[in-house]
């Protein structure tokens, strides 16, 4: 599947470079030629005899080698890659990327590059939520780069969350759809999926049952065609799927500024299922019942409208696909949405009890657009997926 293509891996200094050693085996089984990058800290964990190896290549470490820098050679080592895969990539070194910095060999070829890069991030959960990590990461994005990862788990420190590196073979597979040509090939799709949480205080939320199925499932046949995915997912019940952008949010206000990050984009797919309201007087403590037993008095106040501002906005996508998820009336409700949000189509189902729609495996949806609506049978989600992203790269064709 790779075969005759060239990847830059630049392995960074963290307890995951070892799994670097298995991305090298799994890309030269797919056919890639794999030119290994190690920073100084990255041989503390691996040894360049053992990446060397495995690679069948020299593996490149110092920035000042005389021999390779008499022809420049961090110009060419940077512009003769299909790809760059930056796996593991610390805190470090993704705040030296957001900075501009070129002061080692891995910072400086990934400056002098106008090759696709794609980073596997690997960090302790603090690192990863802190709030600088949270901007350079927005830097990155918005400079084009792409992520693989990272995970939720259990992590070398004894922590749990998120920060894991992403397994090879997911990192293997983000590869694969990058390298593949589709028709939405050079296209930045947004997908937003699954439910949002509103604290109520902080043990309880209003919620909904979406299971974020169809979201996830849209984004895995979008990057299958090619494009680069964002994908901004809730607390949801299904996994998000190798090989895209995963943002995860918890609250309707956190997905809209994550979508507003994202841009610019040439489509965006609005499947979540964003809460209207949120509770206006949330408690920083856990709600007690008091000797009446009256119920708390809670206020509500209206949520960002996320796919009418996507809609309005000065950045607006090309092609702006919303849902409707209904009880009943549901093509007159959704015909009411999409001249009401501006958007270019929606897509209307019915998630009444008796369909078993909201959390199953499937999905009869109805595309509404100005010039008519078009009906599908009941299908797979997965099939609804591919169907959806055919049509899109349709669209920007």
């Amino acid at each position: 599947m790779l075969a005759q293509k060239r990847i830059l891996l630049v392995i960074g200094g963290g307890i995951a470079a070892y799994k670097a050693l298995e991305l090298i085996r799994l890309l030269r089984g797919q056919g890639a030629s794999v030119t290994p990058v190690m920073t100084k800290a990255a041989a503390e964990f691996v040894t360049p005899l053992s990446v060397s190896a495995l690679a069948g290549e020299k593996v490149y470490t110092h920035l000042f080698d005389l021999t390779d820098e008499a022809e420049m050679g961090h110009i060419q080592l940077s512009r003769v890659a299909d790809l760059i895969v930056v796996a593991p990539a610390t805190a470090d070194l993704v705040a030296r990327m957001a900075q501009g910095r070129a002061d080692d060999l891995a910072s400086t070829l990934l400056l002098a590059t106008d090759t696709p890069v794609l980073v596997a991030p690997a960090m302790n959960v603090r690192m990863w939520h802190h709030p600088a990590t949270q901007r350079n990461l927005a830097t990155l994005r918005g400079d084009g780069i792409r992520f693989a990862g990272p995970d939720e788990g259990e992590m070398a420190c004894g922590e749990y969350g998120l920060g894991r590196l992403a397994e090879p073979a997911a990192i293997l597979a983000a590869v694969t759809a990058l390298l593949s040509a589709g028709p939405l090939s050079g296209k930045h799709v947004i997908v937003t999926s699954g439910p949002t949480h509103e604290p109520i205080d902080p043990v309880r939320y209003i919620a909904n049952r979406s299971s974020g199925a169809q979201g996830t499932a849209i984004a895995a046949a979008l990057r299958d065609l090619g494009a680069r995915v964002s994908f901004v997912t809730g607390p949801a019940s299904v996994p998000p799927p190798d090989g895209v952008d995963v943002i995860r949010v918890e609250t309707a206000a956190e997905m809209a500024a994550a979508v507003n990050a994202a841009l610019p984009a040439d489509a965006a797919v609005m499947a979540a299922a964003v809460a209207d309201w949120r509770v206006a007087n949330a408690s920083d403590r856990k709600m007690k019942k008091d000797a009446s037993g009256a119920p708390p008095a809670l206020s509500f106040a209206e949520n960002p409208d996320i796919l009418r501002d996507l809609s309005a906005a000065a950045q607006r996508p090309r092609l702006v696909v919303g849902f409707a998820a209904e009880t009943d009336h549901v093509i007159d409700h959704a015909k009411a949405k999409l001249a009401r949000k501006g958007c270019d189509w929606i897509v209307a189902n019915d998630v009444s009890p008796a369909t078993g729609i909201m959390g199953g495996a499937e999905n009869a949806v109805t595309i509404l657009t100005a010039s008519g609506a078009e009906a599908w049978p009941r299908l797979p989600k997965a099939e609804v997926a591919r169907r959806l992203a055919a049509r899109i790269a349709d669209a920007l064709a």
